[in-house]
């Protein structure tokens, strides 16, 4: 870096001017130079951004506009030293000073360029619905764990470090780690499961079992669900990601299946026309799509007819008032036709035993 510098330096450093003068007015000109040229980046690609629906270069925007001023102001430093007379340890120290500075403004291009990748990613992927905040969380955390992992083997290995040894005592100590702590891995990739293959959402209503709830939080260990009844439910991911769940979020129309009994003293006739009149008050209740009524059954104590028809809407307060609409237009409609409803009844049949014969009367 300081030979490549000397040679674009080398019509300023020709000029009679004093070093100790030079170098700050170099490193000064410059820092002017890198500041303006970034304002003035910043500002066209906010223009080009607003007039595009691309977002493209909004990236391009953000990856720009992250470029620091402790980054610039060490460059233009490196470069104003670089006409300044110097000691070998004053070059050392200069070189580490600008490769850890390059280091880290390059760790933030890259986590910037990166998530925002991903997010760009994922947002197309979903047809522009919102997008989960859990899985930009995990992603990014990821994305920020191998990028500042590998920079920093990277700065090291500039600077002269032996970075083998130290990679090999990590892996063995990953081992052993990833050993001690399985049970807290297997849930960290239970939750990059849920994440990449998105079962469900957050604002997702779900049962797991017997438990039921909206989801509030996906986390690194535990998942968070708000039951109907207020409390927090908190699952393991790995065991959440083993049962069988049941996301009503994704219901696009629900399957109703009821069943209503008449008595026995309704006539065939009667019962016949049952069907139709099932059918009329599903269809006068909307939206919904009629599928069948039958006569199924003859119970203990009713003639059985079992209906169904659909929702044409997942939403559960919905369902319940078209189901309550259904219900009074049958029992109108009943009441009409002269159909009586069964409930639950026994009929007893008694007789009467024949009287024992007298003792002692004559056969």
């Amino acid at each position: 870096m300081g030979a490549s510098l000397h040679d674009l330096l080398r019509p300023l450093l020709a000029l009679d001017i004093p070093a100790w003068v030079l170098g700050p007015v170099i490193a000064a000109i410059l820092a002017t130079l890198l500041f303006g040229l970034r304002r003035l980046l910043v500002s066209r690609l906010t223009r080009l951004a607003g007039r595009t629906s691309n977002t493209l270069d909004d990236l391009l925007r953000d990856v720009v506009a992250r470029t620091k001023g402790w980054f610039l102001l060490a460059l233009s430093a490196a470069a104003g030293a670089a006409a300044l007379p110097g000691t070998p340890a004053a070059g050392r120290l200069l070189q580490v000073v600008t490769i850890a500075a390059l280091g880290l403004q390059a760790g933030l291009w890259g986590t910037t360029l990166l998530v925002g990748l991903v997010r760009r990613g994922i947002s197309e992927s979903q047809e522009g619905s919102v997008l989960d905040r859990t899985t930009i969380g995990v992603l990014r955390f990821l994305i920020h764990l191998v990028v500042w992992s590998a920079l920093l083997l990277l700065v090291l290995a500039n600077l002269g470090v032996d970075v083998t040894a130290l990679v090999a005592g990590l892996g063995v100590g990953g081992v052993a780690v990833a050993l001690a702590v399985q049970s807290v891995l297997g849930d960290v990739f239970a939750s990059l499961s849920i994440v990449l293959d998105r079962p469900f959402e957050v604002g997702d209503f779900i049962i797991v079992d017997d438990l039921m709830g909206t989801v509030e939080q996906v986390g690194l260990k535990t998942t968070r669900v708000r039951s109907l009844w207020g409390e927090q439910l908190i699952f393991s991911n790995s065991n959440l990601l083993n049962a069988r769940i049941r996301n009503f979020q994704r219901m696009k129309e629900r399957r109703v299946v009821f069943s209503l009994g008449v008595t026995y003293q309704t006539s065939a006739e009667r019962v016949r026309r049952i069907p139709g009149l099932v059918r009329a008050a599903v269809e006068s209740a909307s939206p919904t799509r009629f599928d069948r009524a039958h006569f199924t059954a003859f119970g203990d104590f009713a003639l059985s007819v079992e209906v169904v028809y659909f929702v044409l809407d997942p939403d559960y307060n919905r369902y319940m008032d078209i189901q309550q609409q259904i219900n009074l237009s049958l029992l109108e409609q009943f009441a009409r036709e002269g159909i009586e409803f069964a409930y639950p009844t026994q009929t007893l049949f008694l007789t009467r035993a024949p009287a024992p014969p007298l003792q002692g009367a004559a056969p």
